[in-house]
Formats: structure tokens, C-alpha cells, sequence
């Protein structure tokens, strides 16, 4: 059996700012995205049956709905035999918590995407693939490079930025998740907006280390979602109090981060919290795209798409 594994890694948002609405309806935003060493594991094994999704985690769903499903419904159209779906069974071993604001969905389907063209051969121009990302989400696109970089309209046109140095991140998982399409309805739904913006400013311990002016590091959307999940403000202060450099919630949420200059304190400070936290680190991009390109190397019999 061809088999080919690879890893979908996690991202924070840095910063996300809101700056209202555009004409067909989506938020237009600037963010500053941040890719992650914790992953979902995705392992693609041709079979002789129909595309097929099972993972270790229940909640997530298996049919059409999932991304990873639609990203090989992409690849599919590609393929010459125009299959409506690869004959594969993807296996998932879910470490990203969903609804949690870090990208463990549409990593996954960028993973999918870049995994199902090297295990068919499929010659799929870059801009081809960043369209077909881009058709899956708006954040999609970033997972095809990873590192530090900032998404602007939408959030899926990207400009590569100087690479955070690297430190330690915790995340802490709240025992709910939120909707994406919640938080923004939130923000839509505030009196004022822009006070909700400005409110959500902190400070910082050592700006400098970030490369970023101190008036971005917020996330716009956390005040409106921690007024119905109060538990994500004091998160953030907590964290801040155990020593962090910099704490914010990451995207929609409801993902708590902190960073860390140390391990060793990244790792005292999660053990205090038990199992709602894990710690990970930074990756820039070019780690980011070495264990990407590791990944679809890696002792893969590669075979023509002919099926």
C-alpha cells in the first residue's frame, strides 16, 4: 500500500485588527500570523475504495463538511481521470484543539492539498495552489509557507515579514471552543467597534523582541469574546503574571497563548495548569518549509495519477 505521512502545524495570530466591513460582505483585517511546532498528524493510504477520513478524535467530522475532504475534492478535478475524489483513506491524528483560533482545520487542508499532489505527481502550478487554498478559507493560503507573515484584505494576501525569534509559547485551552463566525458576529454586534479595538490593547514586556509596533499587538476580537467567556481575560492575566512576554488570545479563539523566552519556564508554567495546557515553540519559515518539504520527500514511492 502507497502511504505517505505528513504534518500539519499550528499557528497564532500575533495580531488582528479589524477594520470594518467590505463590500462583499467579509471583514476586512490585518493580522500577523505565526506558525507553531504542534500538529496534526495526517497519514494518506491509497486503497482500492472510496476517499475516506478517520481520526483519533471523534469530534471532528469525517464527510464533506471537513476541509480535508474539500481540499481532496480540489485535487480530484485535477487528477486526469477527473475523479470526483482520490481513491485514499486519510488517517488523522488530531492534536490541534478545534475551535480554538489556531488553524488546525485549514492547516489540515493545506497539508491535504500539498500531500495529494505529491502522492499522485500532479503538477499544480504555485498559483493554482494558492487559488485552490484560498477557494478552502481565508487562511488556508498561509499554511503553504508557514513562518512569520502578514495576511491583509481577507487575511489570505500575504507578505512574508522578518521571522519572530524564536521563543517558547504555551497555549491554554479553555474547556469550551468558539465559533469563528460567533466572535466575528460579536465584534459586528458592539456598540462601538473601534473603542472595543482600543480596549483590547495591554502591554507588553519587551516589545523590541517582536519586531512589531507595540500599537498592533492586540487581537480585536478577544474583548467581545471574552465579554461572554470572561475566562479568556483572566487567562491572558494570568499569564502575563507567571512571566509571560507577550499574552493574547489567538484568532476567534478560544486558544489562550503566552511567550515565553525559556523553556524551562514555558514548561513550569503549564504544569500548572494541568492538562488544559501544552507547550510548543516558533518555527520561522524556513524550518517551517524544510520539515514540510521533509515531510513529502520522506520515503514516499511516488506514483503517476492514472487511476
Amino acid at each position: 500500500m502507497k502511504t505517505l505521512t505528513v504534518r500539519a502545524f499550528a499557528k497564532i495570530n500575533l495580531t488582528l485588527r479589524l477594520l470594518g466591513i467590505r463590500a462583499d460582505g467579509f471583514h476586512e483585517l490585518r493580522t500577523t500570523f505565526q506558525s507553531l511546532a504542534l500538529h496534526d498528524t495526517l497519514e494518506f493510504a491509497v486503497t482500492s475504495g472510496p476517499f475516506a477520513i478517520e481520526c483519533d478524535d471523534p469530534s471532528m467530522p469525517r464527510d464533506r463538511t471537513n476541509l480535508i475532504w474539500k481540499a481532496a475534492a480540489l485535487v480530484g478535478r485535477t487528477m486526469s481521470t477527473r475523479r470526483a475524489l482520490p481513491p485514499v483513506v486519510v488517517r488523522v491524528t488530531k492534536r490541534i484543539p478545534s475551535q480554538a483560533g489556531l488553524g488546525g482545520g485549514s492547516s489540515d487542508a493545506a497539508a491535504t492539498l500539498g500531500a495529494l499532489a505529491r502522492l499522485y505527481r500532479l503538477s499544480i502550478p504555485e498559483a493554482a495552489l494558492t487559488e485552490m487554498a484560498r477557494s478552502l478559507g481565508a487562511d488556508v493560503p498561509y499554511f503553504l509557507h508557514g513562518g512569520t507573515a502578514l495576511g491583509i484584505e481577507r487575511g489570505d494576501v500575504l507578505f512574508p515579514l522578518a521571522d519572530l525569534p524564536p521563543v517558547w509559547v504555551v497555549i491554554v485551552q479553555p474547556p469550551f471552543g468558539v465559533s469563528t463566525a460567533d466572535a466575528y458576529r460579536w465584534w459586528d454586534e458592539a456598540a462601538n467597534a473601534a473603542a472595543v479595538g482600543r480596549r483590547s490593547s495591554r502591554r507588553t514586556a519587551d516589545l523590541d523582541a517582536f519586531l512589531l509596533p507595540s500599537s498592533e499587538l492586540r487581537n480585536d476580537l478577544e474583548p467581545p469574546v471574552a465579554a461572554r467567556h470572561p475566562e479568556i481575560a483572566a487567562l491572558v492575566r494570568r499569564l502575563y503574571r507567571d512571566g509571560a512576554r507577550y499574552a493574547a488570545m489567538s484568532g476567534s479563539g478560544s486558544a489562550v497563548f503566552g511567550l515565553f523566552a525559556a523553556e524551562s519556564a514555558a514548561r513550569e508554567v503549564a504544569r500548572a495548569f494541568g492538562g488544559r495546557a501544552v507547550v510548543t515553540k516558533t518555527l520561522s519559515r524556513r524550518e517551517y518549509e524544510r520539515r514540510r518539504n521533509e515531510d513529502l520527500r520522506r520515503g514516499l514511492p511516488v506514483m503517476r495519477a492514472t487511476c
